[in-house]
């Protein structure tokens, strides 16, 4: 069951349809699930918002690249901490929460 808990957690990370599948396939009880949604939902909403920043003259490009790159570094680091079990909050997002 441990197993699964990971699993589930780990896939949140996985983009906008990873998410989804963890919160219909997720114990929204556990409170270890939960902590992993929470941040992958405020990475993918990052990511929304970089996508956005790309319509921008001049700044959008550079602006989307660091985003995209942060999100990236973000995913990873929430992947490895699932995968571990841990639920150490993620640098600069991890005291946001906006659900659990």
């Amino acid at each position: 069951m441990n197993n699964n808990r990971n699993v589930i957690a780990l896939i949140s990370y996985i983009t906008w349809v990873g998410f989804l599948i963890a919160l219909v396939m997720g114990d929204r009880s556990d409170r270890f699930i939960m902590h992993h949604m929470n941040q992958a939902l405020i990475i993918n909403i990052a990511s929304v918002v970089g996508g956005v920043l790309a319509v921008l003259p001049l700044i959008g490009g550079l602006a989307t690249s660091l985003v995209s790159l942060a999100v990236f570094v973000f995913d990873i680091m929430g992947i490895v901490s699932a995968y571990r079990g841990s639920t150490d909050p993620l640098p600069f997002i991890g005291d946001i929460h906006l659900i659990g």
